[in-house]
């Protein structure tokens, strides 16, 4: 990232600000690609793209924002270089309050103090990798210049959000059981953006959730009718929905699978907090790895536990023909009174010993990739990138629901049984069944739309989630 500039436009020695001017000029002109005397939001993307110093999806927007003080739309030289002074004198209080023992440089001991002090955990090596990642002259040590030099056209203002660029704070839900819920900092428990993370995260979720509707009606077809016929093949299934009810009938169960977002995602994150600090023995900032995929677990559970009535009544619209459920009211009113209470717990069993499986694979592929590409590829930045992250995420959702898919088949099957079958099966008399009938294959029936919908719906999340952040006046 401007690696070029390091001697031009950040030299070791203080300078006088008509020189400072001069060299925001240089790089004020290098931005203005077209020469009019202005930068506009495409070359300042261009321009940090090309110095690989885009620390997001929303860069560029952050930085326009902020120095575009006429509100034209446009970065003038004047606002460029106003922009630059304010933001170095922020970068500056930034360097100061990790720079703990005053000596001038940042080691990875002082890293991991000001990211625990955030009630976030990471180890020396990654502390280690963090300080690479900017350090120049490879003293495993920071000094102002070094900092200056990387953060110059970071849009952050202050060391929260520099520490939050440091972690992984994605918590868009594509519709399946996230493995561990993102964590609150001190700074947003106290300043109240924790719930604006999280309705933006629920937005962004049902924006998710409602694109890739079809996937997901599609998978629980197959799951259900598999042992029925042994046709349901993706395209035929699709074209028997749209025959049956129409193009719309495709999101049909999605409202529901939108109205348990807040509930789940409330009881998750409310749950995982006190799991950690049982597990900790304290306030739950001390805690390593191990804990939270515990905490994380034990969460899932109870969210699940909690809303799988919710779920039951999102299958049976889903599985139901048109016109068989008037709505969501009418559906839980017609399942209590032929079924009984027992029917909207029916599949629990399953599902829950799917949380295991999904939850460690997704998290352990996804730190694993994650960190693997820190440590080989993270040459100018400790940030992966979308396109880093959304690969990892990818990777690891299909290795959790490849490993959790079997049970989830059965839940859904529990589930509708009543729908299908003229018994009620036990789970184990279940398994027998499917595996006679159809072989190991029969226990991924719908997996097929169940990964081809990974993709776009987390990439969906993604750009929904950062498009709501700056509407709530998240950075």
């Amino acid at each position: 990232m401007l690696r070029w500039l390091r001697g031009f436009v950040l030299p070791e020695a203080a300078c006088l600000s008509e020189e400072d001017r001069f060299r925001y000029q240089i790089l004020f002109e290098d931005l203005d690609r077209n020469g009019d005397g202005v930068v506009d939001i495409v070359e300042l993307k261009e321009g940090l793209n090309y110095w690989s110093s885009s620390f997001g999806m929303s860069s560029e927007q952050e930085i326009l924002k902020a120095a575009d003080t006429n509100a034209d739309s446009k970065i003038s030289f004047e606002e460029f270089a106003q922009y630059l002074e304010d933001h170095e004198l922020k970068m500056k209080l930034a360097f100061h309050s990790l720079d703990k023992n005053g000596d001038g440089v940042i080691d990875a001991s002082e890293v991991v103090d000001a990211v625990k002090a955030l009630g976030i955990d990471i180890s020396e090596a990654e502390a280690k990798n963090v300080i690479k990642s900017m350090d120049i002259d490879d003293t495993m040590t920071l000094d102002w210049d070094e900092w200056k030099y990387y953060f110059l056209l970071h849009p952050a203002t202050n060391i929260n959000q520099i520490i939050r660029f440091w972690k992984r704070s994605m918590m868009v839900d594509i519709g399946e059981s996230l493995a561990i819920p993102d964590e609150f900092t001190a700074h947003e428990k106290r300043t109240g953006i924790w719930w604006k993370r999280l309705v933006a995260a629920g937005i962004a979720s049902a924006v998710a959730r409602t694109f890739t509707a079809p996937f997901d009606r599609l998978k629980i077809m197959m799951q259900v009718y598999s042992l029925q016929t042994r046709r349901m093949r993706l395209i035929s299934v699709f074209r028997q929905l749209v025959k049956e009810g129409g193009f719309l009938s495709l999101w049909r169960g999605n409202g529901m699978n939108i109205f348990k977002i807040a509930p789940e995602t409330a009881i998750k994150i409310g749950s995982y907090e006190q799991y950690k600090k049982w597990l900790s023995f304290d306030d739950g900032a001390n805690i390593g790895i191990l804990e939270r995929f515990i905490a994380g677990s034990l969460a899932g559970a109870t969210a699940q536990t909690c809303i799988y009535p919710m779920e039951v009544v999102k299958t049976r619209l889903t599985v139901g023909k048109t016109g068989e459920y008037s709505g969501v009211i009418d559906c839980c009113m017609k399942l209590f009174r032929k079924e009984g209470f027992q029917t909207f717990f029916k599949g629990y069993v399953p599902n829950m010993l799917g949380i295991v499986p999904y939850t460690s694979l997704d998290l352990a592929v996804y730190e694993l990739l994650k960190n693997y590409w820190l440590e080989h590829f993270a040459q100018k930045s400790v940030n992966p990138g979308i396109m880093i992250l959304l690969a990892c995420s990818t990777l690891s959702h299909t290795c959790g629901q490849l490993a959790s898919f079997p049970l989830h088949l059965l839940r859904t099957r529990m589930q509708v049984e009543a729908m299908v079958d003229k018994g009620k099966l036990p789970m184990t008399e279940l398994i027998h069944e499917i595996y006679n009938k159809e072989g190991k294959k029969g226990f991924f029936r719908g997996f097929t739309p169940s990964i081809l919908k990974v993709i776009p719906a987390i990439g969906i999340g993604c750009v929904a989630h950062e498009t709501v952040k700056p509407l709530l006046g998240i950075i």
